[in-house]
């Protein structure tokens, strides 16, 4: 077990992890209340649903699908808990909020599900890749909208520092990119992003623009498979030889990210 830190200091060598989620929206609600009268940033990262699985019992009591659906009920918890927190302080309709993940399932017989997606947690198949986000912003987000554009995590740096009046640095590249027309459901507003790669450690193994994606390797095996995730979100129909020229495009593109950070695959330093 890791110890648990409050900043620097250990507070504690070995935390019950049953109780830890408890204890981390105790001092999510104790920060909320510090910090009332000023702007605040707070992230939390739950440790459910990640291996190994420690819901609290009670939770395990109530569950109909074992300890990872006894995980999913203690997130409820702690987002009802906050939101209730954020409404008794007054800040509820003036704060940001946003509930997303950073991987797909497993999908091991644990209780998981990446639904329609192809394949689990661990691969390039957006069944690894594709998560929800939620954002929640009374009088900023429209209520009941969807976005399918696609979005990255990367882009919440720069959105946040330009919502929150700060400036992002200059003397570096930024990957992420600044999606409040997204957010705001303005009309007409798509994606920053002209392509999306993506990379299994150090190897480029498929490349998303657009409604096309192109995987060239899985498994330190070059494969060559297209999908037109509009029509085909989970994968199965391979189109690869019906379009040469869509091929042609994204592996350009391809190239172009190998020569820029690089592919150990194609032994490219970047």
């Amino acid at each position: 077990p890791l110890p648990l830190l409050r900043d620097e200091e250990v507070i504690q060598a070995q935390p019950d992890q049953r109780g830890i989620t408890e204890r981390y929206v105790e001092e999510s609600v104790r920060f909320l209340r510090e910090n009332k009268d000023q702007p605040f940033f707070l992230y939390l990262a739950h440790m459910h649903v990640h291996l190994p699985h420690y819901p609290p019992e009670r939770f395990v009591r109530e569950s109909e699908n074992g300890v990872y659906g006894a995980g999913v009920a203690c997130i409820d918890w702690a987002a009802d808990v906050l939101f209730h927190e954020l409404k008794s302080l007054g800040l509820d309709d003036d704060t940001l909020v946003i509930f997303t993940s950073d991987n797909g399932s497993r999908v091991h017989g644990e209780g998981g599900s990446n639904g329609p997606l192809r394949a689990t947690k661990g691969t390039t198949w957006e069944g690894g890749q594709r998560v929800p986000c939620i954002m929640r912003w009374p009088d900023k987000i429209p209520a009941g909208k969807t976005c399918s554009e696609l979005t990255l995590s990367m882009d919440f740096y720069p959105t946040l520092a330009a919502i929150g009046g700060a400036e992002v640095p200059t003397d570096r590249i930024i990957d992420g990119k600044d999606i409040r027309p997204l957010i705001h459901g303005e009309e007409g507003a798509t994606t920053p992003h002209d392509s999306f790669f993506y990379y299994k450690r150090n190897a480029i193994e498929a490349v998303r623009s657009g409604p096309w994606k192109l995987h060239i390797r899985k498994d330190d095996q070059e494969i060559g498979e297209l999908y037109n995730l509009e029509t085909d979100l989970g994968e199965t129909s391979n189109v690869f030889d019906q379009h040469p020229e869509i091929v042609r495009d994204l592996m350009a593109k391809i190239d172009a990210c190998r020569q820029d950070i690089g592919d150990d695959a194609a032994g490219i330093e970047g």
